[in-house]
């Protein structure tokens, strides 16, 4: 459902290396769009397959790779010139267990703060969690259209079950997400990187076109040219992030099952996010007030959707596939006097009764 979603939101271009999880993306990807007549490019590693990807980009096509854990890793240089360079493109990463090699048929949720925390000088990056096949489709469109308004690299982290099942879909009832693609530059007098307030986005113009188009990894000015120490330069660099922390509110999305008079709530993400609804639906049955969130989007920190679903519930118990909590540790800022616990599982799917043992 993420090649549906991604071809779709009108991506005509694939580059990746084989690595399981995510070798099914690369192989219906290649498949697909070789057969429309787009372009699908197996790389000899996952750094070049993002370098690809970003140079299609930069001409002006909308680009994909996929990759795991290892293949991540690797891709985070370029991930941030392409944040730098304000390049639109998606990158979704299917975790497995971890670190390094790992288990490469383990399915894990050990990635999501690799993924949300994957820039030096800690910029905000929209990353995106799909549970089912359908939000699979919309969040890859999702992934396309935000990479595409806001110029930046978007993030949708999958995880080995929820890419490797097989469930029927009928495509017809999938939800129909209007599809954006990034303002282009007219006029003349082209900058770079041409904003009056800082959460503007700039329009685009693509390399090898009528317009002078200068792009850099480098701290720059807004005509694209390497200056240090320049006040133009720290402007350029404050965009980058006022531009996604603008629309933080927009960029949320979440999945809310509220009792309004609950005294815990659940929250989890990607396949754990199934395993807590039964959960929930568990403990309702058995007489408690429970509410259930389910996070679509983890970065921005969905914080005002959180606090309004919490409400006056005195506990909050996230569900994830990792070691120690990871999103939990992120979310002890966002909920502020509000009591936080985990239920956590390495090598294996957090099953529903482990979770209502923790309520």
């Amino acid at each position: 459902m993420v090649v549906e979603g991604a071809l779709r939101a009108g991506c005509r271009f694939f580059s990746g290396y084989p690595i399981t999880p995510a070798s099914e993306i690369y192989r219906e990807m290649t498949q697909r769009l070789q057969g429309r007549g787009d372009v699908a490019v197996g790389a000899p590693d996952e750094i070049s397959a993002l370098c690809y990807c970003i140079g299609a980009s930069q001409r002006g096509v909308k680009a994909m790779t996929a990759t795991s854990g290892p293949g991540w890793a690797l891709m985070i240089e370029a991930f941030q010139y392409a944040l730098m360079a304000e390049t639109p493109v998606v990158v979704v990463v299917v975790q497995r267990l971890g670190p390094s090699t790992g288990g490469a048929t383990q399915g894990a949720q050990g990635d999501v703060l690799l993924a949300g925390f994957a820039t030096s000088g800690g910029y905000t990056v929209p990353v995106f969690a799909p549970s089912t096949p359908a939000e699979c489709f919309a969040l890859t469109v999702h992934a396309f259209n935000w990479s595409e308004a806001l110029r930046t690299p978007v993030v949708l982290l999958s995880d080995k079950e929820v890419a490797m099942t097989y469930e029927a879909v009928d495509l017809g009832a999938l939800p129909d997400v209007p599809v954006w693609t990034r303002r282009p530059a007219s006029g003349d007098g082209y900058r770079a990187v041409a904003f009056t307030t800082p959460d503007e986005v700039p329009p685009f113009a693509p390399l090898g076109g009528p317009r002078k188009v200068t792009l850099t990894g480098s701290a720059h000015n807004k005509d694209g040219w390497l200056r240090k120490n320049d006040p133009e330069t720290l402007e350029v660099l404050r965009h980058l992030e006022a531009k996604v922390a603008a629309r933080a509110a927009d960029l949320t999305l979440v999945t809310e099952d509220l009792d309004a008079g609950a005294d815990t709530v659940v929250v989890s993400y990607g396949i754990t996010a199934r395993a807590a609804r039964e959960a929930v639906r568990a403990a309702r049955a058995a007489g408690r007030r429970v509410s259930f969130v389910g996070l679509l989007t983890l970065f921005p920190v969905p914080a005002a959707a959180l606090r309004a679903a919490v409400g006056g519930a005195r506990r909050v118990v996230v569900a994830e596939e990792n070691l120690g909590g990871l999103y939990r540790r992120v979310l002890a800022g966002a909920l502020p006097g509000v009591e936080l616990s985990s239920v956590n599982k390495l090598g294996g799917m957090i099953r529903p009764a482990e979770i209502l043992e923790a309520l």
